[in-house]
């Protein structure tokens, strides 16, 4: 019965998705007797937790009622008051949680304080579920950066365009719909300058109600064109760009003059922009997940910095072949296999007439 009660919050935490970062995704019930008499989720930051919506639509049926709810309750002052001190007064017999809140704010103590309060906790149910609804928040709140998802559309044979450059599309549009969810549920997109050049992308989530991420392009150069549609103010979404000292100064200044447009200048090695630098940045500005969308180039530089957390590859049943046929992945490679890059917890599925491949990168 625990793990029945346990997807319904599961499944309430779920509508908060794209919109309560970097919060967590958070969503609640109250049983007793059987029968859920209130229920609640997380729906935006600042906004009451899902425990107290719960709260609310239950009155007085609270008192004396089980709790089930994904993560632990929080016991600290934030943007709102310690749900922990109104689930005490409210009368809650039981908390049964999926998770402890990794928030060292929180960690334990907010068990801590129900059950002083004579209030019975369990935790542990459906944890695994449970943290994957929650991995961006979870990584940003225990290491200050972004989960960092590398995604792309490709070839049987690993390659992204056409030697000409063409690729659209290489996928099919089931995948593509499927890249418009995950931009409108991840906080950033970001793309190297030479995607920009060559596709001209706005990288805005095109599904209905769907929330814009913040358009981040790494250019060392600046090479970008002022007239890239990324530029548009056809979005309410940011546009963040990465360069260094060396780029074209009179550049810098147009692209600082537009509107909507944040340049920051991050040296790395080579007169490359640093990227783990960049990804501890966009940590401090509250961007708890961000969709990678390559080029190769961008995806090689990335993975050698050990940034990238997770892989989602589309892959299209054609065959593109040729050396000047840009790959997935780029860069000088792995010198021998043990060197390669693996993935844990892989997962197939079909999106429409392409295989979506995806996993996590194996951490030594």
């Amino acid at each position: 019965m625990h793990e029945s009660y346990m997807r319904a919050a599961l499944s309430l935490a779920r509508k908060g998705a794209g919109k309560i970062s970097p919060n967590p995704m958070v969503g609640s019930v109250l049983i007793k007797k059987g029968k859920i008499v209130g229920k609640g989720y997380h729906r935006a930051a600042g906004k009451p937790h899902a425990e107290i919506e719960a709260l609310w639509r239950a009155g007085k049926e609270a008192r004396g009622a089980t709790l089930y709810v994904n993560l632990e309750p929080c016991c600290h002052q934030g943007r709102t008051p310690p749900c922990t001190d109104t689930l005490i007064e409210a009368g809650i017999k039981d908390v049964v949680a999926a998770m402890e809140d990794p928030n060292p704010a929180v960690s334990g103590k907010g068990f801590k304080r129900l059950q002083d309060a004579g209030i019975r906790t369990v935790c542990g149910v459906l944890e695994e579920r449970a943290r994957e609804l929650n991995e961006p928040y979870i990584k940003h709140i225990t290491t200050g950066l972004p989960q960092v998802i590398m995604k792309a559309g490709m070839s049987l044979d690993g390659k992204i365009a056409a030697a000409s450059g063409e690729s659209r599309w290489i996928t099919g549009e089931a995948s593509r719909r499927q890249v418009h969810r995950l931009r409108a549920v991840c906080d950033a997109v970001m793309v190297g300058a030479e995607t920009v050049i060559k596709d001209d992308p706005r990288l805005t989530a095109r599904i209905k109600g769907g929330r814009d991420p913040v358009r981040v392009i790494v250019d060392s150069r600046l090479r970008l064109p002022l007239s890239a549609r990324i530029f548009d103010r056809d979005s309410d979404a940011g546009v963040v760009v990465a360069t260094t000292k060396g780029a074209d100064v009179e550049k810098k200044r147009k692209l600082e003059a537009l509107e909507g447009v944040t340049v920051i200048t991050l040296d790395g090695p080579r007169g490359r922009v640093d990227l783990p630098r960049l990804m501890k940045s966009l940590g401090k500005k509250g961007v708890t997940s961000l969709l990678l969308e390559g080029g190769g180039e961008v995806n090689a530089s990335m993975l050698d910095a050990g940034l990238v957390d997770k892989v989602m590859l589309f892959v299209s049943p054609m065959i593109i072949g040729g050396k000047s046929s840009p790959d997935v992945v780029g860069g000088g490679g792995a010198a021998s296999l043990a060197e390669a890059v693996g993935l844990e917890r892989v997962k197939y599925r079909r999106i429409g007439g392409d295989l979506l491949m995806e996993g996590y990168i194996t951490r030594n």
